[in-house]
């Protein structure tokens, strides 16, 4: 089993809340959705104790260490961009130096970049406006992320979410990613170098739309999968086509993307409902084998891993 990636995230007094729950809820649903949780967080602030965010939610925090030991920090954007608790050099300087990558978003994106003057780095357009008016010499860039070395500045708001679903993907399947992207109802996965929906641009969840075609053919065929040959004749491509798109994208072949797709929803139904691991099975697309191929796959049979959930919530 692959060690548990830890998330410390940091919040100032007027915290944005829609940025907190987008990546608390990413990492909760993949947690939710493997079968050994991957992820674990703590939420930090300069001097610990309870913080509120602007919608006046409260979160208690513990004060952030000079020796942090998390994978990962991301910074919450906050109302006021001039908070003092959003200056953040030496914080960030203690978690890289310790090979953790930070993330800063929105406000605190744009924070640094004032201070730092440092060119091709992102923050939301809001703040992009708010550094010209400044007189900043040069111009914040406009995608929803962009990462100079360990520190990655990003738009923040919504774009958390397709964030944080990035950097989930980096530690668990394609197909588990895109499971907890569906229950979010996040249809479109953006990647860092996608521009802010404001520029028009026009959004597909992989950034190739032949292969978004393809996942949503598998997505609505989950209980009697598709023939490969019969979903290529669908899209007009050629078997290597798709197998070529799916090797660069995901890194594996349409018919294991098909099959882990097939196993996370099982997973999916095993954790969170009661029906039969039988019932899982067929509705999955597994009528025959289904606990020999669970159990090559995540390490446990169906059954085994129900029990233990059982005894987990005594």
């Amino acid at each position: 089993m692959a060690a548990q990636q830890h998330f410390d995230i940091l919040v100032a007094p007027g915290y944005v809340l829609l940025e907190l729950a987008s990546l608390v809820e990413v990492l909760r649903l993949a947690n939710r959705v493997c079968p050994h949780p991957p992820f674990t967080y703590a939420y930090k602030s300069l001097k610990g104790g309870p913080i509120h965010s602007s919608s006046d939610a409260m979160i208690q925090t513990e004060a952030v260490s000079a020796q942090p030991k998390a994978d990962y920090l991301f910074v919450i954007g906050n109302t006021d961009p001039d908070h003092p608790d959003l200056s953040l050099g030496r914080v960030v300087s203690d978690y890289t130096y310790r090979g953790a990558q930070v993330f800063l978003l929105a406000e605190a994106a744009s924070r640094y970049i004032d201070e730092h003057g440092t060119e091709d780095m992102a923050t939301h357009w809001e703040n992009a406006s708010f550094l010209r008016e400044r007189g900043a010499r040069f111009e914040a860039k406009l995608s929803i992320a962009t990462q100079q070395g360990a520190v990655v500045t990003c738009a923040g708001m919504e774009a958390t979410t397709d964030v944080a679903l990035s950097v989930i993907g980096r530690h668990i399947s394609g197909p588990a990613k895109m499971t907890v992207a569906d229950i979010m109802l996040h249809e479109n996965i953006r990647d860092f170098s996608s521009m802010q929906p404001f520029s028009g641009t026009r959004l597909t969840a992989t950034g190739d739309a032949k292969l978004d075609q393809c996942i949503k053919l598998m997505q609505a065929n989950i209980e009697d999968p598709l023939p490969i040959h019969q979903i290529v004749e669908e899209l007009h491509l050629s078997n290597r086509s798709l197998e070529r798109k799916f090797k660069t994208f995901f890194g594996t072949t349409p018919n294991g993307f098909y099959r882990e797709m097939r196993l996370a929803k099982a997973n999916n139904l095993l954790l969170n409902t009661t029906m039969s691991v039988r019932e899982i099975g067929l509705a999955c697309g597994f009528p025959n084998g289904f606990s020999s191929v669970y159990k090559s796959f995540f390490g446990v049979t169906p059954f085994v891993l129900r029990r233990e959930k059982r005894v987990a919530h005594r």
